[in-house]
């Protein structure tokens, strides 16, 4: 990764700048052009040097309800489960952990009642136990990993 790359990925941890057209405040921040920025950030998306980019919603804020949960996936059927967490639009994303709880996921859903129904939906597909763990309390921790 060149100088601009490790710049512009330090910036976006931070956060787009909340102005009309952020990728033209984040050109002259950095002194590139808007839409080399845009493919960076796209090249990134495709080659895995990101998995996600874009903006984190507090979803009980808006209405919603969302909760942590996991599975415990034989390793046999990890690929499996993994693919049928990543192709709903409730999970917000999934990933494997060494722990006998090995897969865990969050979902993000319109309801509390949305999310016991999606759990339910999971443990019939599935036919394993979803350990749910929905919040209790909002802690903010400002994480930053400088490139």
């Amino acid at each position: 990764m060149d100088e601009l790359g490790r710049r512009l990925l330090d910036r976006l941890q931070h956060g787009m700048p909340l102005v009309r057209r952020p990728w033209e405040a984040l050109a002259a921040e950095l002194g590139a052009r808007p839409a080399e920025l845009r493919a960076r950030v796209e090249a990134w998306l495709a080659d895995g040097t990101l998995t996600r980019f874009g903006p984190m919603f507090d979803i009980e804020r808006l209405g919603g309800a969302f909760t942590l949960a996991a599975l415990c996936v034989p390793p046999s059927r990890v690929d499996e489960v993994a693919a049928m967490l990543a192709a709903m639009p409730e999970v917000a994303h999934n990933y494997q952990r060494e722990h006998v709880w090995n897969m865990w996921f969050v979902l993000a859903c319109a309801s509390s009642r949305d999310v016991a129904a999606t759990i339910e939906r999971i443990e019939r597909s599935t036919g394993l136990k979803v350990l749910n763990l929905p919040k209790e309390q909002t802690y903010h921790v400002g994480l930053h990993f400088p490139v």
